[in-house]
């Protein structure tokens, strides 16, 4: 069996935990099924960490950062662009790790499948 590549997922997450999960639920099943172990800190973060405590904010910070350099790809999803997302990319770009979107890899896994 293959060992799945890390995949961390970046979108602009607005309104509230849970459309915030919703969301990235989906957004994980489709990196899951194009052959990734989806990694998002917006699907578990939430239930320990009180965003609104300076210091747990920044601790999921440098959590998420954490994560985001033991993995293979970043995932850019959605059409928005936030801050947050710009910064991931960054650090993405200064660590050596690619950074793509949701349809790059969904057509990638696709294309690879009629060959």
């Amino acid at each position: 069996m293959m060992k799945r590549p890390l995949a961390y997922i970046t979108a602009a997450w607005y309104g509230d935990d849970s459309e915030n999960a919703e969301l990235a639920a989906q957004y994980c099943r489709a990196v899951y099924e194009a052959g990734f172990s989806p990694i998002c800190p917006v699907l578990y973060l939430p239930l320990f960490l009180n965003d609104a405590v300076p210091e747990e904010h920044k601790s999921g910070i440098d959590i998420g950062r954490d994560l985001l350099r033991r993995s293979r790809v970043l995932v850019v999803c959605g059409h928005n662009m936030t801050e947050a997302m710009k910064n991931d990319i960054a650090v993405a770009q200064r660590l050596g790790i690619t950074a793509t979107t949701l349809e790059g890899i969904l057509r990638i896994k696709n294309e690879g499948n009629n060959c």
